[in-house]
């Protein structure tokens, strides 16, 4: 996709991203000291944003934050694209079943985002939390729906990983990522070894419906002080029978293929 044709409404988009990004309330000078547009195009849209509510200002501290029409428009996008409505009582199922935190992930635009989570308790917490974006290619839930794409989205989706070293066990390059990703299609499930996140592994499954369009990715990750690579192996079985569950609860409704 050509972002340069997106014109106004995607350098406005842009725009919230960037807000989004800093993780709090933001200054203008912040925004305009990243962004690549010019001060005057910068200023209209944040105060077209404020004006449609995507935004808001709190005049006091002169700072900005994403705005409560964004929270009703998440809200209703997470009830009618969201994997999560759907998975919800087999995520639950699972979770009580084999003690461990479950993810449930969908893929946009290379990336996974965490459209669920749920934690069997306070033992230890991961990075990966609902509306969380992460890549792809050093993830179990990323990993495994790689695996299941179409040559050709696969390869779009490889073009738009970072491969940054998060770890000493990350994939860097893409002909390693590959070669087990073959090994995934094959095996049937993917393994984080703790790849994105020291200390935190996962086995992960895809959620393909029955047409065969993969969905998105259910995991059970673990922490390495209660689990290993071996002993999580042990939960394939569940994790496969409960993906192959919402795949086919999923099977009639129009979410959106993974890209």
């Amino acid at each position: 996709m050509n972002k340069q044709a997106d014109g106004t409404v995607g350098k406005a988009l842009s725009v919230l991203d960037e807000v989004a990004n800093f993780g709090r309330p933001v200054r203008f000078a912040e925004l305009l000291a990243r962004s690549t547009h010019p001060k005057a195009s910068l200023y209209r849209f944040v105060q077209t944003l404020t004006n449609q509510g995507m935004l808001s200002h709190d005049p006091e501290t002169g700072t900005y934050t994403l705005g409560l029409r964004l929270v009703k428009l998440a809200h209703s996008a997470w009830k009618q694209a969201s994997l999560a409505t759907v998975a919800r009582p087999f995520v639950e199922a699972l979770s009580l079943k084999v003690g461990e935190n479950i993810h449930l992930a969908q893929m946009d635009a290379g990336q996974v985002i965490f459209v669920d989570k749920l934690k069997a308790a306070d033992r230890f917490e991961t990075m990966a939390q609902t509306g969380v974006v992460a890549p792809a290619f050093c993830t179990g839930v990323g990993k495994a729906i790689l695996a299941n794409m179409t040559p050709e989205r696969r390869d779009r989706a490889l073009e738009q990983q970072a491969f940054l070293a998060y770890t000493p066990n990350t994939h860097t390059e893409t002909g390693t990522l590959l070669e087990e990703l073959e090994a995934i299609r094959a095996e049937g499930v993917a393994f984080d070894r703790e790849e994105h996140e020291a200390g935190i592994i996962s086995i992960a499954a895809p959620i393909v419906t029955q047409g065969g369009r993969t969905i998105g990715a259910l995991s059970i990750a673990a922490s390495t002080n209660r689990q290993t690579l071996d002993s999580i192996r042990a939960f394939r079985a569940d994790l496969l029978a409960t993906a192959r569950q919402i795949g086919n609860e999923a099977t009639n409704w129009q979410f959106p293929t993974v890209t």
